[in-house]
């Protein structure tokens, strides 16, 4: 399974469950949020580690300038579509 389907299933079952909801979003008061995350993230089965989530919105961003006029100076400008942690947390 891919980052990003790991995380809309977490994000899924999340909204299910209040108290899940809740943890994950305390995990972004730790001294080192995505690393408390991640680890979350392993508690509850999902092998999310920082670098791969990182990676992961890095290389959507880029496959999605390639596609788009052939990836190069015109391309649009796309902020924020790579993050794929704000993103969960900006839909949960």
């Amino acid at each position: 399974m891919e980052i990003a389907e790991m995380l809309d299933e977490l994000k899924g079952k999340a909204h299910q469950d209040e108290k899940l909801r809740r943890e994950l979003l305390e995990t972004r008061q730790e001294k080192n949020p995505l690393t408390a995350f991640c680890a979350k993230c392993r508690q509850l089965g999902y092998p999310v580690y920082e670098m791969d989530l990182i990676g992961a919105g890095e290389e959507f961003y880029a496959a999605m300038k390639r596609s788009t006029n052939g990836g190069g100076e015109n391309s649009p400008m796309l902020e924020g579509e790579d993050d794929f942690y704000e993103l969960f947390f900006a839909g949960l």
